[in-house]
């Protein structure tokens, strides 16, 4: 009897183990679940952000154009000015002594031409009657010619002596607005020196600039077979101020320089925005965005890649299983998602979230919720 409970025993804990070993061979056997999502081709939106420097469409340096020391300002830094308008006054002794000379160069000369003009007036009738010869009133006509030459040239003397006096004023060349002006009342000044600088910003320049392969990239995305034409078919761009703010109107690319700069492999773009308001200030930066459709490509989410050795690849399902694959992307403006432009196709689906876990050829169980990613 105790042998036969003994056996009774046995074969139970025998049965309770055979149970347990089952469940966790099940355990082991299941698959753990990962979303999927099938892929549609869209349209994606996309857009390139650069650096830019911003500068008035005319930002001229203003300097004296003649020596002395600046006796007045008569406009403070920011102003705005019109072309002509007065901005500084320079006090220069030279100029006042030269014109001061020519003045009295011009006096002495016209008072030699007087003279000159006397004696060919009183030798000329003294010649038709043969008092005197001929040699003598030549003599002294040649004497008046060269008088009145003289005369001449002190007049031009005079007239740019003039000239550079009124240099002692220092005009606006252009309307704008006034920069920084580094000198004060009673500075000595000479003409290498810059008073101060004035942009015309009634339209502003952004400068940015592309690298070789960005450049190349650009420009096949847009029509026309020269790079005027291509020019002409560039979208409107946005700047975006320093601040994050979008500015209020579009610019537009004017011109791209003809050759990649061989210091730093890029090419600079000039984008033209309008500026009435006065809001866009020369010297101050922003950035540049330049839209771009993409047509017939994939969007998917950022989290469903994974990098390896520079390269961005996706798992894709096949069967029960999934395997790794390189793709082509570009970054959607979202920062979220990437645009697929190569290594996937129509009817594709792949691992959406999670695929740091996965492994290649690994079996996946996929949720139920299998959608389209838009």
């Amino acid at each position: 009897m105790k042998a036969k409970m003994i056996f009774s025993g046995t074969i139970a804990l025998l049965a309770f183990a055979s149970c347990g070993n089952s469940n966790q061979a099940n355990q082991e056997t299941a698959l753990q679940e990962y979303p999927v999502i099938a892929l549609n081709r869209q349209v994606a939106n996309m857009q390139s952000v650069y650096p830019a420097t911003i500068k008035g469409q005319e930002d001229i340096e203003v300097k004296p154009r003649v020596d002395g020391y600046i006796e007045a300002i008569y406009v403070d830094e920011g102003s705005v000015v019109k072309a002509g308008q007065a901005l500084f006054k320079i006090n220069s002794p030279a100029s006042e002594q030269s014109l001061t000379s020519a003045k009295a160069s011009v006096n002495s000369e016209k008072a030699r031409v007087n003279t000159a003009k006397v004696d060919v007036d009183r030798y000329r009738p003294l010649a038709e009657k043969g008092i005197v010869s001929e040699v003598q009133l030549l003599t002294y006509e040649n004497a008046y010619e060269t008088a009145l030459a003289t005369l001449q040239q002190a007049e031009a003397t005079l007239k740019n002596a003039q000239a550079t006096i009124s240099w002692t004023t220092v005009t606006s060349p252009v309307n704008g607005v006034v920069g920084s002006i580094p000198y004060r009342t009673g500075s000595l000044v000479n003409s290498s020196n810059t008073l101060t600088t004035i942009a015309n910003t009634g339209n502003v320049y952004a400068y940015f600039s592309l690298n070789e392969r960005k450049l190349m990239d650009f420009l096949d995305g847009v029509e026309g077979s020269t790079q005027s034409e291509k020019i002409k078919n560039m979208p409107p761009v946005t700047l975006v101020l320093s601040d994050g703010s979008e500015y209020e109107a579009k610019g537009r690319i004017e011109t791209i320089t003809g050759t990649v700069d061989i210091t730093t492999g890029s090419a600079n773009f000039r984008a033209e925005f309008p500026n009435q308001s006065g809001k866009l200030r020369s010297g101050t930066s922003g950035k540049i965005i330049i839209p771009k459709v993409l047509e017939d490509v994939f969007v998917i989410p950022q989290k469903a890649t994974f990098s390896q050795q520079d390269k961005v690849l996706v798992f894709r399902l096949q069967g029960d299983s999934v395997s790794q694959q390189i793709i082509s992307v570009q970054t959607m403006p979202n920062g979220q998602d990437y645009a697929v432009t190569g290594g996937l196709t129509d009817g594709d689906k792949i691992v959406s979230d999670g695929v740091a876990t996965l492994r290649n050829g690994m079996k996946i169980s996929v949720k139920t919720n299998l959608t389209a990613y838009n």
